[in-house]
């Protein structure tokens, strides 16, 4: 599989200026515990970003608002041109099937339906028949390298294959962001080096991707870091041989 093969399948998105990711002032409460204090954040179409930082930092939560599984407590939250603050539930659900897809650690599949079942999964709130959805989820796997994994289930499946079963399920939308949630913490490290090198090269054929990580490698190899602390941005930086350093981290695992 290449980032070819992969910028076949790419859509038409914003242009590479456009900001896809605007938080401004963010602040979100449960209780009595500020998880997120005066988020800003902006990221622009086709940006490979890790969010970093320990433990109770706040960047789950900052993911899930980007994601809109989150509302903000105070502060605007943009997304692809779309202000989430003024939407109703039925319109952020549209939302998240158009433009957002998501990969967790633990993947969240099924453990009795297939790979491709799984994938399908994806589309079920985008209005697609269950035919075409399923069209697309084989298509998906493929461009995922599991192509002869498709009627396989889980418990059939290596760790590093179930991720790719998540993104592929993450990507069947062809969505204008992936956001990923420590993709490679519950995998070995072969495994881990495997799927940032998928994800690069998603990136690399037009989707911009948000990834929180605990592996400061991982995040170095990345072009942009953003290290978040107590609820809000510590740092903002670029990393100039962030290319090196990913083609390092990856080929290490071939």
């Amino acid at each position: 599989m290449s980032a070819a093969t992969l910028a076949d399948h790419a859509v038409a998105g914003p242009r590479a200026a456009e900001t896809v990711v605007r938080l401004r002032d963010v602040v979100k409460t449960y209780g009595d515990v500020q998880a997120l204090r005066g988020v800003s954040l902006d990221v622009t179409a086709g940006e490979l970003v890790a969010v970093v930082g320990p433990s109770g930092s706040g960047k789950s939560t900052m993911l899930n608002t980007v994601g809109t599984l989150d509302r903000p407590t105070s502060g605007t939250v943009t997304i692809a041109g779309h202000d989430v603050g003024s939407m109703r539930d039925d319109d952020l659900s549209r939302l998240r099937a158009e433009h957002i897809g998501f990969v967790f650690q633990h993947f969240h599949l099924q453990a009795g339906a297939t790979a491709a079942e799984n994938v399908a999964d994806g589309l079920l709130y985008a209005g697609v028949p269950r035919r075409a959805r399923m069209e697309r989820a084989v298509d998906a796997l493929g461009r995922v390298g599991l192509e002869h994994r498709v009627g396989h289930r889980p418990p059939q499946l290596s760790g590093g294959e179930k991720q790719r079963v998540a993104i592929a399920r993450a990507i069947v939308g062809d969505p204008t962001i992936l956001l990923a949630d420590e993709p490679t913490g519950a995998l070995d490290t072969a495994s881990g080096r495997k799927i940032l090198g998928l994800l690069r090269e998603l990136n690399d054929a037009g989707t911009t991707v948000l990834v929180i990580t605990h592996d400061l490698a991982l995040a170095a190899s990345l072009p942009r870091q953003v290290r978040m602390r107590d609820g809000a941005v510590e740092d903002d930086s670029s990393t100039s041989d962030a290319g090196a350093l990913a083609d390092a981290i990856v080929g290490a695992g071939r």
